[in-house]
């Protein structure tokens, strides 16, 4: 049996006023077009070094004014965004692994158990005694009383030899392809721990980045993060009857919320987290990632989306909202940047929008 191993995150959650309260125990994130940045850092890092390797990004030069500063914290939120999906979706994977050897264990143990038994009892035919001697050809002609209980007795030998040696052929077969399934399982396991290790390489690599984007957020004037840190609008909202409204509805329930890098609830959230929980809550299970959220249901157009729709942003996949209607969305935006409603426009470059429901 091959085992995984659980992975800490490091994170970053940030009080009312926007000022950043830092938690070494949990992963970090940074905010709207920062939530991006962070994110995006680690993420986009981790997902081209899945693919083949690639160098970890250099601090760039200080912005020389606010405006660049707030980009420029958004813009490594965005990659640390990114690399925290790709570290989900890692770790998913792994898990499916050491289910699938697991099982591949048990299917191993039940086929190499029949097949023991089965071996046992073909021995035991073919071996056996009838009155005293060999159960072959030339017992069979010694012990018949006539030419026809020779004949029937040949035949009854014949038929149960044929029958168990199948049989056996049959359980050799499953034991091989259980071992198959086994080899491919701790195939898929190492691969997973692999790719996960590559991960880890890389956040401890951006970890000097990530501290300059709280040095950035430090930086920047109050009123931007006092701008930050706005929940927006958080009255009440009309939202069609049945699941999918259902769910909108509950994700609404945690406006104000911060989001924390990697967070899985109920008191902070990132952006799939949140998905993912509003919709367990009207019963329907969906990916914890972006990018298994982005295969789910079915395509939908901009110009049809409804509530309830899952707009997943960025060529990476690497964000997700939830659409109110046709033109606003509810979502985990980013660190120092509560749940809050958003035009689903203003949030990003939109790359593909799943219909769960209908």
């Amino acid at each position: 049996m091959v085992g995984f191993r659980n992975l800490s995150e490091t994170s970053t959650t940030f009080t009312r006023s926007g000022d950043p309260v830092f938690k070494e125990d949990r992963a970090i994130v940074a905010s709207y077009p920062v939530q991006r940045t962070v994110r995006a850092a680690l993420a986009a890092t981790a997902a081209l070094a899945l693919a083949g390797g690639v160098s970890v990004p250099h601090a760039a030069a200080q912005p020389t004014n606010g405006d660049e500063a707030v980009k420029r914290y958004f813009d490594l939120a965005h990659e640390a965004e990114q690399l925290n999906e790709q570290h989900l979706r890692a770790v998913d994977e792994l898990a499916a692994a050491q289910a699938t050897i697991e099982q591949a264990n048990r299917d191993l143990a039940a086929a190499q158990q029949a097949q023991g038994q089965l071996q046992g009892q073909v021995d035991l035919l073919t071996e056996a005694s009838f009155e005293g001697a060999r159960f072959n050809q030339l017992s069979a002609l010694l012990v018949s009383d006539s030419q026809q209980d020779f004949l029937n007795r040949m035949s009854a030998l014949g038929v149960l030899a044929g029958e168990n040696a199948e049989a056996v052929a049959g359980l050799s077969a499953a034991v091989d392809k259980a071992n198959e399934a086994t080899r491919r399982a701790n195939e898929a396991v190492d691969n997973a721990n692999k790719a996960i290790a590559d991960i880890d390489q890389r956040k401890a690599a951006l970890d000097e980045q990530i501290n300059e984007v709280r040095a950035v957020y430090r930086a920047l004037p109050r009123a931007e993060r006092d701008r930050l840190a706005g929940e927006g609008y958080t009255g009440p909202v009309s939202t069609p009857p049945g699941q999918a409204g259902d769910a909108v509805q509950w994700a609404l329930g945690q406006r104000g919320k911060d989001y924390v890098f990697g967070s899985n609830g109920p008191d902070t959230w990132d952006c799939s987290s949140l998905m993912q929980a509003a919709y367990r809550s009207v019963g329907i299970a969906i990916p914890r990632t972006t990018y298994g959220q982005a295969t789910i249901g079915r395509p939908v157009s901009l110009n049809e989306v409804k509530a309830g729709d899952l707009i997943i942003y960025y060529s990476g996949q690497s964000h997700v909202a939830m659409a109110i209607d046709g033109i606003r969305a509810v979502h985990a935006s980013t660190e120092g940047v509560p749940v809050k409603i958003q035009d689903i426009e203003s949030i990003g470059p939109v790359n593909t929008i799943r219909r769960v429901v209908g």
